[in-house]
């Protein structure tokens, strides 16, 4: 789950695993797999870095639930712009 604002400021969660596309125009819109979307204050970069980030903390609390040492993490998400979506 990443925390997002939406315009007018007031933050709420969205299921990081539930985002199908991250786009601007010019506002940021995050739509979900089932067809809703959210527009929010934080740039399409800003949301990537979220996921990201949540994404990690599940994998290092993998590790630590199994008793290994955390991986190294790499980054292999893409941010679409325009007609690229």
């Amino acid at each position: 789950m990443i925390v997002v604002h939406r315009l007018k400021g007031e933050p709420f969660v969205i299921n990081a695993d539930l985002i199908a596309m991250v786009e601007s125009a010019p506002d940021t819109i995050v739509r979900l797999v089932d067809g809703r979307s959210a527009h929010v204050r934080e740039t399409p970069d800003e949301v990537v870095e979220a996921v990201i980030a949540f994404r990690a903390a599940v994998l290092r609390a993998a590790d630590e639930h199994r008793g290994t040492p955390a991986a190294r993490t790499t980054r292999n998400l893409t941010v679409l712009t325009g007609d690229e979506a």
